[in-house]
């Protein structure tokens, strides 16, 4: 397997795949149609080239994948959902192109500020239920009278029931399920072309469902990581200096975790398999078997912003065959 520097994301009846400098989300229409949008990749935090050094850019490519992924789910939802309603059409109908042009800049900016408001709750959210609450509910052992080293253990034990039972519980839900669905779709697209095959429905549907770049691995490793760290805090005496402290931690956490992951994908040798190995498990659960009318959209959408043709030629000196 050969890295081809594709990643991608599940989004409503669809997938989001990004290459270099450009990104693409294929989304399933109502009437059945795939519709590709394509726009160029504008880092929100990484622009300088101190966000390129090791860590800092885990950090940055946190945020990005964060603000894109949830800007490519909320256009994949407008997408596929019903088209505009008659109501609406009626209104537009009646605008002029000066007041449609103002009402499209309007429109436009209370998305730029819903999805912003979005990222920040989610990561707010993020933060306190996988890292603040377990520690809070792993120090109630505290009045038994355990020590700091105790409640940091017990905490880990929180932290990874909390974080499974959650992906658990949602890889129950219908409507998730079938995005899980299209997750796999993405990394049956990915493994085909850096498994030097033709990016065909055929070569998509029996390549593997599983990655080792995925989020999911990304996210556990952050679970990992995080509870090393976390360790450090046990000599400080203070409270509120230990709670400050793993907020203040969540940088180095996700830097961290990024730079392993990517090495992980990069490398073929044992000690990366076993780092893979925990990750590439839970995706059993956040992945599943995609229909080859899936295939169909995710190849649209890597064809999109990816030369996969070229690609073979290049690394496996092979002439592409459909």
């Amino acid at each position: 397997m050969k890295p081809s520097g594709i990643g991608g994301q599940a989004v409503m009846e669809g997938i989001m795949m990004r290459h270099k400098d450009k990104y693409s989300v294929g989304v399933r229409r109502p009437d059945k149609e795939i519709e590709v949008k394509v726009e160029d990749y504008k880092p929100v935090i990484g622009k300088g080239a101190i966000w390129k050094k090791p860590l800092l850019r885990g950090v940055a490519g946190f945020v990005d994948s964060l603000v894109i992924g949830t800007k490519c789910l909320m256009y994949s939802a407008e997408i596929a959902g019903d088209e505009e309603d008659e109501e609406e059409k009626e209104q537009n109908a009646k605008l002029t192109a000066e007041e449609l042009e103002k009402k499209k800049a309007k429109d436009d900016k209370m998305f730029k500020v819903l999805l912003y408001v979005t990222v920040a709750f989610s990561i707010a959210l993020s933060i306190l239920a996988f890292m603040f609450l377990p520690y809070i509910l792993a120090s109630l052992i505290r009045k038994a009278g355990a020590s700091e080293i105790l409640v940091t253990i017990l905490e880990a034990f929180v932290k990874l029931a909390l974080f499974l039972t959650y992906m658990i519980l949602i890889s129950r839900m219908k409507d998730i399920q079938r995005t899980f669905m299209y997750h796999g779709a993405e990394h049956k697209c990915i493994n085909c072309v850096e498994n030097g095959l033709p990016l065909t429905v055929e070569n998509v549907m029996k390549s593997s469902r599983f990655h080792r770049r995925c989020g999911t691995s990304f996210l556990f490793l952050v679970m990992l990581v995080s509870i090393f760290l976390h360790f450090i805090f046990v000599l400080v005496p203070v409270y509120w200096v230990r709670l400050v402290g793993r907020l203040l931690m969540v940088p180095v956490v996700a830097g961290i975790s990024y730079e392993i992951i990517q090495w992980a994908g990069r490398s073929e040798s044992a000690c990366a398999n076993f780092f893979s190995k925990p990750g590439l498990a839970l995706q059993k659960l956040t992945t599943r078997e995609p229909t080859e009318d899936m295939a169909e959209v995710a190849i649209k959408a890597v064809e999109a912003v990816f030369d996969w043709r070229t690609y073979l030629k290049e690394q496996f000196d092979r002439e592409p065959t459909e």
